[in-house]
């Protein structure tokens, strides 16, 4: 089952942008993504939850919030 998972994260710098990138691709089951630092919005589309996304990208020390409701999600 394919979902689209949205978030919004900061996307501060160059080096916060790869370390995004490098643990969205450690997620199994990924089929693409997209980090879009205008809208500091990243996009992972797969058989993947918004879970699996928030808790990936906060063993890295970013917070992530839900695109549409723009609430804050924390696992």
């Amino acid at each position: 089952m394919t979902n689209v998972v949205e978030l919004k994260v900061g996307l501060h710098c160059e080096e916060c942008i790869k370390m995004i990138l490098k643990a969205i691709k450690k997620i199994q089951d990924i089929e693409t993504y997209d980090v879009d630092t205008r809208l500091n919005k990243v996009t992972v589309t797969g058989n993947v939850t918004n879970a699996q996304v928030v808790k990936a990208l906060h063993k890295i020390g970013k917070q992530a919030t839900n695109w549409e409701q723009g609430s804050t999600t924390s696992y």
